[in-house]
């Protein structure tokens, strides 16, 4: 809606607590939320569904209301001809998930916002992505929706059957994909994702293929464990999928995908230099890319990596968390460009004129200042990446020139620089505080605080930051209280101002599951353990396939789920599948529990053909068999945790990147225990003459044991 436009009509997401659909509210569209009563109203009336899914933060969902779904005549032809429902796709992933696959299948693309038209037993007739309000091009909604219309009406007939063979066709094209024949071969399907990744890569700018480009945090996680695949074997390929890596994360965080003012990555470059954004900030790109970032910084051993995962924790810390310590979900690309504007604009809190720049720096420091960020004085958007002319005149911000080279052209010091810089950015951030903010979407999503949890705690232990490790524990105590039915069972989706009603999908325990994984290995506290096996045995019961094998995303019980999906592509977030792998095989090493080894490994054999022919579409489901296939190392650090002895030994095992190790605690009491049900020898394993000691053991080995981080070293073997 426009925010100078009063509402004028109030319709049946005024009930809601999605801010997306509490967005659409006013509109003059008679939207309903999916449940019965829609499907009751379309079965009633004898009129197809129209189905609408998107995001708060979506810019082109924004388009297409402001163009049509609030439009009186375009409102009027949609109540009189169809029952309108509006979906949040990240409330509901089930619902998006399911028309989103047929929206692809039927024309080739998918997006958001995604309409499509269903019968009254749910089944896709027709679907699209974004239309015009008029036609121009392609065909204009309106005129769209009368096609629709009339063919509901004259061919009945053949709209059921067409809907009905769509839907069986497209679900025996999925399964099919699926096989359980043949082991994945750890050698070829690394061997395949670094030919896939090295085959696209953008020598030049980095990352992977051409405009637009996105961020892909688990690819870049990949290779850093394909690097060391090749150290033995073949030195080129292993420095090559390092440098890949590195060179890619080196360029997104000079780019203007990140915010050089505030902190945090925006969504996606809409060209191939990384310069100009979608300027949305996701909560689910900062989580993945703060974990991206540490293992840069692990490997590299270069701080500009870790003071990148550093401002990206600082941002989220400030802009994204709820005051009981929980995670936000986004915050919106568009913004008022004065608090006197009419309409929001792509970017408007993000962008800089030149002369701004220069007024609160002053001419001499702006100089510098916009030098070294690439501001210049007609705006910095070349021609390709702003196609509409919306950023003319005006700059956003990138690192164009390094501290040192910048001190060459003014011919000053580069401390001197670093200061300008610093003071620069602080007047910024000060000036652009007081513009008009960006929508926040405030829901809270299980699995994207799942994500966030794993980068902040691995960021924590490894950056020897204990005030992150403290705020990924406040968020997983949010979750364990208020997003679940009781106390750590019954996991919820999504929370918003108290209330979390929709059942959690398979990725919201993966991810959740995976960031319990993760808190527990830089705190050492049993009780995350115990909570990610306990979701463990929920998903197990509520998505495994117990004829096929699998996860589906939505339960089993499901009962408007029109088709079974089992998810496999890592795309903007890890696949239910890949995630679970992960954990599957992790949770086998931390516990010694073969019933978790052998799951893992049937999970990995279903998707053998995924693996072993477009590894690169599922780098976390490679690094699941990259984990599952290599020698554990079990670290089992022995003694009081809070003694400076044994502080050294875990700060010595979290600095290293060791992507095959998991560390278990020997504390003589009730974590001890837990890790001896199933392995005997840890119940046995103390510190030395009073002093905290490292057992390092794969398989069933176990080195003695040593208390000196020297020794340690000698013993991790890198």
């Amino acid at each position: 809606m426009s925010d100078a436009t009063p509402p004028k009509h109030t319709n049946a997401l005024i009930h809601e607590k999605s801010p997306y659909l509490l967005q659409h509210a006013h509109n003059p569209v008679n939207w309903l939320p999916w449940g019965e009563a829609a499907f009751a109203k379309a079965r009633a009336e004898d009129k197809p569904i129209l189905l609408s899914s998107g995001y708060s933060t979506c810019h082109w969902c924004h388009v297409m209301e402001h163009e049509s779904f609030e439009n009186e005549d375009i409102a009027a032809l949609m109540n009189e001809r169809f029952v309108c429902i509006k979906v949040d796709r990240e409330e509901r992933p089930d619902v998006d998930l399911i028309y989103m696959t047929y929206v692809q299948a039927a024309t080739g693309h998918g997006g958001w916002p995604m309409n499509a038209f269903l019968t009254t037993e749910l089944k896709p007739f027709y679907g699209g992505t974004y239309y015009p309000p008029v036609t121009k091009g392609r065909i204009g909604w309106p005129e769209l929706l009368k096609e629709i219309s009339k063919i509901w009406t004259e061919d009945r007939a053949g709209v059921m059957e067409r809907a009905r063979q769509s839907i069986e066709k497209l679900q025996a094209h999925i399964e099919s994909e699926l096989t359980s024949e043949g082991e994945p071969q750890l050698g070829r399907v690394l061997d395949q994702a670094y030919h896939d990744l090295s085959g696209s890569f953008d020598y030049h700018e980095g990352g992977f293929g051409s405009a637009p480009k996105f961020p892909r945090p688990s690819a870049l996680c990949l290779l850093f464990r394909l690097s060391g695949h090749y150290a033995d074997s073949d030195e080129s390929q292993s420095s090559w999928s390092q440098e890949m890596a590195l060179r890619t994360l080196r360029a997104m965080a000079n780019g203007g995908l990140r915010d050089h003012i505030g902190g945090g990555f925006h969504r996606y470059s809409v060209d191939s230099y990384w310069h100009v954004p979608h300027y949305e900030k996701m909560l689910y790109d900062q989580a993945q890319l703060i974990t991206a970032y540490v293992e840069g910084f692990q490997l590299s051993g270069l701080d500009f990596y870790a003071q990148i995962a550093r401002q990206t924790v600082a941002y989220v810390k400030r802009d994204l968390s709820h005051p009981e310590g929980a995670f936000y979900s986004a915050e919106d690309a568009d913004s008022l460009a004065a608090t006197e504007s009419a309409h929001k604009t792509e970017g408007a809190f993000y962008v800089w004129k030149a002369g701004e720049i220069d007024t609160l720096l002053g001419a001499h420091e702006g100089g510098i200042f916009r030098y070294a960020y690439g501001a210049r004085k007609d705006g910095n958007a070349r021609p390709e990446s702003d196609p509409q002319g919306e950023l003319k005149g005006l700059n956003t911000l990138f690192r164009a020139f390094t501290a040192k080279k910048t001190a060459e052209y003014f011919k000053i010091s580069p401390e001197e620089v670093e200061q300008i810089l610093k003071t620069g950015r602080e007047k910024l951030f000060a000036a652009r505080s007081k513009r008009p903010r960006p929508h926040l979407d405030d829901k809270v999503i299980t699995a994207w605080n799942g994500l966030m949890i794993a980068g902040i705690a691995k960021a924590g232990s490894v950056l020897n930051e204990p005030d992150f490790i403290n705020t990924a524990t406040r968020a997983a105590q949010f979750l364990h209280q208020h997003l679940c039915a009781e106390p750590g069972k019954g996991l919820r989706r999504s929370w918003r101002e108290g209330v979390a009603k929709i059942r959690a999908f398979a990725i919201d325990y993966g991810c959740l599951i995976h960031g319990l994984i993760e808190l527990h290995q830089a705190t050492l506290d049993v009780q995350w353990l115990a909570w990610a096996e306990a979701l463990q045995a929920e998903l197990d019961a509520a998505y495994w396939d117990k004829e096929h094998g699998g996860y589906f995303s939505v339960h089993t019980d499901m009962p408007d789920s029109i088709m079974r999906i089992k998810e496999d592509y890592d795309g903007a977030e890890p696949s239910p599948n890949s995630i679970a792998a992960l954990n599957l095989s992790r949770l086998a090493s931390l516990t010694a529990s073969k019933a978790y080894e052998d799951k893992a490994r049937a999970l990995l054999k279903l998707f053998n053909q995924t693996l072993t022919q477009s590894a690169s579409a599922v780098p976390m489901m490679v690094l699941a068999l990259d984990f599952s296939e290599n020698p554990h190392q079990q670290i089992v650090l022995a003694g009081d945790r809070h003694s400076p002895e044994f502080a050294a030994l875990l700060r010595t095992v979290h600095e290293r990147f060791l992507p095959h190790a998991v560390i278990l605690h020997a504390d003589g009491g009730e974590a001890q225990a837990y890790h001896a049900r199933h392995n005997e020898a840890i119940a046995g394993m103390k510190p030395v003459d009073g002093k905290a000691a490292a057992y390092v053991c794969s398989g069933t080995t176990c080195q003695p044991p040593v208390t000196t981080s020297e020794a340690l070293v000698a013993l991790l073997g890198s």
